[in-house]
C-alpha cells in the first residue's frame, strides 16, 4: 500500500457527474455538499425516474435519465452496478481527458477501458456504505501511468466520505470489497444475532435490539477513540480473567469464530472476482 498525502479539495464549482444514483452515489454527492460543492456542478445519470425525482429534490443537484450527447465534466464517477456496466457505458460519450472513477465491485480498469476512449484516467476504488453518514473507508487503485492530477482529483471526491487509502495491487481490491466493502453488514448481522440471544435470555425484544445497536455504537467508538491500541488489545481491555466476557469469547473459539469469519470473507472476495466476467466487445466508438 502506498501512503499518500491528502488530496486538496475540489473547486466547489469542479464539474462531476454522476454514473447511476444509487444509495454510493448519494453517499458521495452528501460528502460533497458538506464539504461545499455546489449542488448545480453536480449533475446524475439515473434512469429510475422516481430515485432521479429524489436525487434532485434531498440534493438540489441535476437528475436526469437522459445522456447527454457528450459530457465535457472533467470527473465521472461510474456506480451503477458490475452486471449493468457495459450497457451504462455502451451510449455514454465521455471527453477522453477526463477523469473516471469507478466503484463496482470486480470491474478491472482493463475491462472498464474496452467502452471509454482512449486517454481516460480510469481509477478503480472501494468505499463502503458508512460513506452515508461521512464515516466511510476507501480504497483507491490506479495504473503506474495515471497522473497526478488525475489521482488527487479521484481522492477528492471519496475523501469526502471518509479516509483513503491507495494500493499498488488491483488484484487487492477482492479482498478490499470482502473486509470493508461488504464488511459493515457482517458487524450488523452479529448485532443481530446479539438481539436474538438477549430475547432468547428473556429480555423485551426492543431493549435487547437497543442494547445490540449502543454496544456496536460504542464499540465503534472506543476503536475510534483509542486508535493507538491494536484490536487484541481493546479486546483484552474489556475481558477480565474468570469472568463473564472470557466464558463467551472461550464459546466463540469453540465454535471456530476466526475460521468462520475468513470462510466469508473468502466468500465475499470469491463473488467479487467472479463479477470479473469479460466484457463484450464495444459495438462503436467514443
Amino acid at each position: 500500500m502506498t501512503p499518500t498525502p491528502a488530496a486538496p479539495p475540489l473547486d466547489p464549482n469542479h464539474a462531476i457527474t454522476f454514473l447511476g444514483g444509487g444509495n454510493m452515489a448519494a453517499a458521495l454527492i452528501g460528502g460533497l455538499l458538506r464539504n461545499g460543492h455546489t449542488p448545480s456542478a453536480i449533475s446524475v445519470i439515473e434512469t429510475d425516474p422516481s430515485r432521479a425525482a429524489r436525487l434532485a429534490a434531498d440534493y438540489g443537484v441535476d437528475a436526469t435519465a437522459t445522456q447527454p450527447g457528450r459530457l465535457s465534466h472533467q470527473i465521472v464517477v461510474l456506480a451503477v452496478k458490475p452486471q449493468q456496466m457495459h450497457d451504462a457505458l455502451r451510449n455514454l460519450r465521455v471527453a477522453p481527458d477526463c477523469t473516471v472513477v469507478s466503484i463496482a465491485a470486480g470491474l478491472t480498469v482493463e475491462q472498464l477501458a474496452v467502452d471509454l476512449p482512449q486517454g481516460c484516467a480510469i481509477v478503480r476504488c472501494m468505499p463502503n456504505s458508512p460513506a452515508l453518514v461521512g464515516a466511510g473507508m476507501t480504497v483507491l487503485f490506479a495504473p503506474k501511468d495515471t497522473s497526478d492530477a488525475a489521482r488527487a482529483q479521484a481522492e477528492a471526491v471519496l475523501a469526502t466520505a471518509g479516509p483513503c487509502e491507495w494500493l499498488d495491487d488491483e488484484v487487492l481490491l477482492d479482498a478490499v470489497t470482502a473486509i470493508s466493502g461488504s464488511g459493515p453488514a457482517y458487524f450488523f448481522r452479529f448485532a443481530e444475532a446479539l438481539a436474538a440471544s438477549g430475547e432468547a435470555l428473556g429480555l423485551p425484544a426492543n431493549l435487547a435490539a437497543r442494547l445490540a445497536r449502543q454496544t456496536l455504537i460504542g464499540a465503534g467508538a472506543l476503536v475510534r477513540e483509542q486508535a493507538d491500541d491494536s484490536l487484541a488489545t481493546l479486546r483484552a481491555n474489556v475481558t477480565s480473567k474468570g469472568g463473564t466476557t472470557e466464558a463467551a469469547l472461550a464459546a466463540f473459539e469453540d465454535g471456530q469464530l476466526t475460521a468462520r469469519v475468513h470462510d466469508a470473507a473468502l466468500a465475499a472476495a470469491q463473488r467479487s472476482l467472479a463479477l470479473r466476467t469479460p466484457a463484450p466487445p464495444s459495438t462503436g466508438s467514443l
